[in-house]
């Protein structure tokens, strides 16, 4: 993000303090997401069904709750509403190894742990309020650079805590992790008086949003489907799975920062539907690919497809349903949280009657589509209207 002399030191805090939180939020995130699956079945005994339906309440609530937040955000942005949601989700996690009914987990997932959801689009929104317009469309990358990073380093932390201490300890230390994310959110300026429209423009973008939702189900179900691949059909071994998620974590960092360093003049457009295609030429790759090295290179693919289209896919929202910021967001995050809900159904369907490499073909044609989709639903930009000012909150 480039910064003048004058404002410098002004603009270095608040980015400094939504990359720490961010950071911080994905830790914690990775840490019990990671294990959660197992935390379900080895110390709450639930059944494959169970976890589902669990998962799924979660998800759904992390969505509906979030849709009312940034509405919210839009008509009165602030800090709180972060703030709010991560101590929510830290508590939850924090009562969690004490809880072994199925319905108290039900409830826990349509309330405090669902509300975690919303912690993620609430800090991008954020930092939007926060920067304006102009150094507000580089801090999306820089955010999600901090998210991939993070994603990097929680599930080896999550499993040094496991190893150690155990589930309890596990949720404990990721509870302590939300609230320090909470308290870092508490440095970030208080955002400043937007512009808003009582109706956002043109109504939901519903093509860019399917294209988004297609992207993810196919980055979802192709990462459930590529562990099985890799070690029953080219029968390498389980550790090469690591290897190959930490190439792609890697890749998609660098890439990440790449894109806060691209000159304004570039294409938005193109360079999303490029992710797109990245993505498409992954699976198609690792269709065909023999060995170990083939796969790697497939990673980077995967990287930079999941960098452009997850950081400059929100800046393209943003600035497609400017000024509503907050809506922008959610409904971006929403989206790729559809794509993981279906997911995991459609990749076991398709795996135990069609098999791997045709699972990973499908993943092939659902990112294509989403970038066809993408291309038809961005022909057209959304103009704003007249905005009117009105004040940020705590």
């Amino acid at each position: 993000m480039s910064l003048t002399s004058g404002d410098r030191y002004e603009d270095r805090v608040p980015v400094l303090a939504l990359s720490t939180a961010v950071l911080l939020l994905g830790i914690a995130d990775s840490m019990v997401n990671s294990y959660l699956v197992l935390f379900g079945a080895d110390a709450v005994g639930l059944t494959p069904l169970q976890i589902g339906v669990w998962a799924s309440v979660a998800a759904i609530a992390g969505i509906t709750i979030s849709w009312w937040l940034g509405r919210l955000f839009d008509r009165r942005p602030a800090r709180t509403y972060a703030i709010i949601v991560i101590l929510l989700g830290a508590a939850g996690y924090l009562l969690l190894p004490e809880v072994s009914s199925f319905p108290v987990l039900l409830l826990m997932a349509a309330t405090v742990l669902g509300a975690m959801g919303a912690a993620f689009p609430q800090l991008f929104a954020l930092a939007r309020a926060v920067f304006g317009e102009g150094a507000g469309r580089r801090s999306a990358p820089l955010l999600r650079s901090a998210w991939s990073l993070a994603w990097a380093v929680g599930p080896l932390l999550g499993t040094l805590v496991l190893s150690r201490g155990g589930y309890s300890w596990l949720m404990w230390t990721a509870a302590g992790v939300f609230v320090a994310a909470a308290l870092t959110v508490v440095v970030v300026p208080r955002p400043r008086s937007v512009a808003v429209a009582n109706a956002s423009p043109g109504g939901t973008p519903i093509l860019l949003t399917v294209s988004v939702t297609l992207f993810f189900t196919a980055m979802f179900a192709g990462g459930l489907a590529l562990p099985l691949y890799v070690t029953r059909a080219l029968h390498q071994q389980p550790a090469s799975v690591g290897v190959l998620f930490s190439a792609c974590a890697a890749v998609e960092v660098v890439a990440t920062l790449g894109l806060a360093v691209v000159p304004a003049q570039v294409d938005q457009r193109m360079l999303i539907l490029g992710g797109f295609g990245s993505l498409t030429c992954y699976h198609v790759l690792t269709v065909v690919s023999s060995g170990l090295p083939m796969l790697l290179l497939g990673q980077v693919l995967r990287g930079v497809g999941i960098a452009i289209v997850g950081a400059a896919g929100i800046r393209y929202f943003q600035d497609v349903l400017a000024p509503a910021t907050g809506r922008a967001t959610t409904l971006f995050a929403n989206a790729s949280t559809a794509g993981l809900l279906v997911s995991g159904i459609l990749a076991g369907v398709a795996v135990e009657h069609f098999g791997y490499r045709t699972t990973l073909l499908l993943c092939a044609v659902a990112a294509a589509s989403g970038g066809v989709a993408f291309g038809l639903g961005s022909r057209r930009r959304v103009g704003s209207r007249g905005p009117e000012k009105i004040p940020s909150n705590a």
